[in-house]
């Protein structure tokens, strides 16, 4: 699907790039070229791009290298790209920093026609569109680029799924009160707009809060990555979503994305939340209810969608993905009581139904299984702890140190629609209260009417409460969490 991008798109070359390998397609293979009109690079681009068919190299991290298109490993069609010439990557001027200006930027003709043609010229070619997976920024003006996608896409293909991602960096602008401000009524104006016109909307993020005051990145227990490096940050999100969508988006799918949604949208919960276990702390040889009877009081997961955790695991409905552990169960002795519940599942699939059923009772799981693990060869990075083995497993003596870089890793996931995100978006109500209008005068003048974003706040608000739970009095959550 087409990408939209500030500046350039680093080592992809001006021209696009080639049409993939044949072996990456049985059908027929039409090649579509355009005319490359001069060799100068754009702003942002890798230095030494001669536009050669090549792919990008990879880079070592904690290098210059900082853009998505610096480690990618496959080549991108000329039409799936276009370049948002008004704006830089980075500098002091030029940069698209609110959501106003994005909003402008597809107000107008000429740039709405440019992203139709390239959705048309995609969405022609499927024998079956489910629908479309929307990757945007939060926290700068792409959220209002974002926001004008999906409503164009809700107008245009209101029959079929549009699933959104929310993407904010690990790392906020701390010294920067303006940048800080800007990307709070950024990061509110986009969950509102976009969950507005998607089928379900998920900000996706290793920052434990989208608010004001900054606060220290997910820790997850056998990844030791740099928050600084978006590389090292993005590899953890990318295993999550690989994984996340793995119900919609193989082969052997039973559901489809329009399924996905209607399973956790219900009662005006068009937010939902990501969690996820990268990688899912397995024994080697450990049959797959063995590993989750150690996990039977508490899940081994993280959320990744900037919300504070919860002490007592809760939702209202949740889609699982465990990927890559053993489906195998110890061999039992005929008239022998099984060690557990979990124990007497014939399948691995009932065995994960079985384990939600019992750590979230009350709640709507559905659950899948996929034998393959996620697979972290190079361009991955290598930031996973030495304890590992080469499949990502733990060995049974903790003392034991592996040499080999980690291959693949098994994963658990779920998308939630939790009452965790009535915190989310509660305290970011907040926020904008404490900032006001006044403060931010620049940024309405980018495009933001007052009254506008007045609307916004208080649909904000009414999303907030559509994760109440029953027991839970008014406002007495916020109460407590006020300082």
């Amino acid at each position: 699907p087409p990408c939209l991008a500030a500046g350039g798109v680093g080592s992809v070359r001006s021209g696009g790039a080639g049409p993939e390998p044949l072996s990456a397609w049985r059908g027929d293979v039409d090649n579509y070229t355009e005319p490359v009109t001069g060799t100068a690079r754009q702003e942002g681009d890798a230095p030494g791009d001669t536009g050669s068919s090549s792919g990008a190299s990879v880079q070592a991290p904690g290098s210059s290298t900082w853009l998505w298109s610096d480690y990618l490993s496959v080549q991108l069609h000329p039409r799936s790209v276009y370049i948002l010439q008004q704006y830089n990557h980075d500098g002091d001027a030029g940069r698209l920093e609110a959501f106003g200006q994005g909003e402008k930027l597809l107000q107008d003709a000429a740039c709405v026609e440019e992203v139709e043609d390239r959705l048309h010229f995609y969405a022609e070619e499927c024998d079956y569109l489910q629908g479309f997976q929307v990757l945007c920024d939060l926290h700068d003006g792409f959220s209002g680029v974002g926001a004008k996608v999906t409503e164009l896409l809700h107008d245009e293909y209101s029959r079929k799924g549009i699933l959104t991602w929310g993407l904010t960096p690990v790392t906020h602008n701390k010294g920067d009160p303006q940048k800080n401000f800007y990307r709070v009524l950024n990061t509110a104006l986009g969950i509102v707009h976009l969950s507005a016109h998607s089928s379900l909307f998920c900000p996706l993020s290793l920052s434990s809060s989208l608010g004001i005051k900054p606060q220290p990145p997910i820790a997850f227990p056998y990844i030791n990555y740099d928050a600084s490096l978006n590389y090292h940050s993005s590899a953890v999100l990318a295993a999550a979503l690989d994984t996340l969508t793995v119900p919609y988006r193989l082969c052997s799918s039973r559901g489809s994305m329009m399924h996905l949604a209607e399973m956790l949208n219900f009662s005006g919960r068009k937010v939902v939340a990501a969690w996820a276990a990268v990688p899912f702390p397995a024994v080697r040889g450990h049959s797959l209810p063995d590993v989750l009877c150690a996990h039977q009081q508490d899940v081994p997961w993280k959320l990744l969608s900037s919300c504070r955790e919860q002490k007592v695991s809760r939702c209202f409905a949740q889609s699982v993905v465990l990927r890559g552990v053993c489906k195998e169960s110890p061999a039992s002795c005929p008239g022998q009581q099984p060690p557990s519940p979990l124990h007497a599942c014939e399948t691995a699939e009932q065995v994960l139904q079985c384990y939600l059923h019992t750590v979230f009772p009350g709640a709507f799981s559905a659950s899948h299984v996929l034998k393959e693990p996620c697979v972290t060869l190079p361009p991955y990075p290598c930031f996973f702890s030495p304890l590992l083995s080469k499949q990502g497993f733990l060995p049974d003596d903790l003392s034991n140190y592996s040499t080999a870089a980690v291959e693949s890793i098994p994963v658990l996931t779920s998308l939630q629609s939790s009452p965790a995100l009535r915190t989310l978006l509660s305290d970011l109500c907040k926020d904008l209260q404490k900032l006001g209008t006044r403060r931010c005068a620049s940024f309405f003048a980018a495009g933001v009417e007052e009254d506008d974003f007045h609307e916004a706040f208080q649909e904000l608000k009414t999303l907030s409460q559509c994760y109440q739970m029953g027991f839970e009095s008014g406002d007495s959550e916020d109460e407590s969490d006020s300082d």
